[in-house]
């Protein structure tokens, strides 16, 4: 791996508190990149905010509600008066909601939508004009496996991922000209604390299912392999990168075998939830 790959550059990053975020803000760091850093949690986020000054970088943090539109703006107009345009723009913050329509709430996909989805729009309406009048630049939206395909335990959280997926190709294709990348980034099982924070509804919500999540995430993949891959998508302007095996397998069955994936789904839903 070469030294200082982002030497002298920017990089944003939402939902920097923990998880994929603090990684890839972390492997920003290391790689030479000044951080400007944003979470809803303040005290996860000045531990971040440390983590980046110890390798010698700078480190600029706010507490913002990424769904919120006027906080989003003024944490931009911050960070451009603070470094100027930014080099990397990585839309992370991101939260999670299980069950069907028929177990979630309207309040529940306010919320989901409202972060998930709105979150990334307006990460790039505040930072992405700045990018555009310099003429370079690179978004990466975290998706999801989940926004590969649909699946009837994570009907909201699969909504929002789709979104997020489809607004980075369209991005992607009106930027292309103006010399700004947009990568779309699709991680599958992730040890994170996403489920733990997220909201649970009809059959989720019971212990025994709370429990098989929680054994699930021990043995999933670390953010670091996020955080890696982010960084090679950026290098090489990749359009959307799977992370984990199983990522990369309901990709490859979307583009070649649709009706096996969705059997492979319907094992999946099988397991993970008795029919009812």
């Amino acid at each position: 791996m070469s030294k200082a790959r982002f030497s002298n550059k920017i990089a944003v990053v939402t939902g920097a508190g923990s998880g994929i975020g603090r990684a890839t803000a972390i492997a920003f760091a290391r790689e030479g990149a000044d951080l400007a850093i944003c979470d809803i949690n303040e005290e996860t986020l000045a531990e971040a905010a440390s983590e980046i000054r110890g390798l010698g970088r700078r480190a600029f943090l706010r507490k913002v509600d990424v769904a919120s539109a006027p906080s989003m703006e003024t944490f931009a107009n911050e960070v451009h008066a603070e470094f100027g345009p930014v080099d990397v723009l990585v839309n992370n913050a991101g939260v999670a909601v299980s069950g069907g329509l028929l177990d979630t709430p309207l309040e529940d996909w306010s919320w989901i939508l409202g972060i998930n989805v709105m979150g990334v729009v307006h990460g790039c309406q505040y930072f992405v004009p700045r990018m555009v009048e310099r003429g370079r630049g690179h978004v990466v939206n975290i998706a999801s496996a989940a926004g590969l395909a649909g699946t009837r335990l994570l009907v909201a959280y699969c909504t929002s991922k789709f979104a997020v997926v489809g607004f980075s190709e369209s991005l992607r294709s009106e930027l292309h000209a103006k010399g700004v990348g947009v990568t779309a980034i699709c991680p599958g099982f992730i040890r994170t604390n996403i489920t733990e924070a997220g909201r649970r509804r009809g059959t989720f919500a019971t212990p025994a299912m709370v429990e098989k999540a929680r054994k699930m995430m021990e043995r999933a993949a670390s953010p670091d392999r996020v955080a890696d891959r982010i960084m090679h998508a950026v290098e090489n302007n990749i359009g959307l990168l799977p992370v984990t095996p199983e990522a990369w397998l309901m990709h490859g069955l979307k583009r070649a075998s649709p009706d096996a994936l969705v059997a492979l789904w319907r094992r999946i839903e099988n397991w993970q939830v008795p029919e009812q």
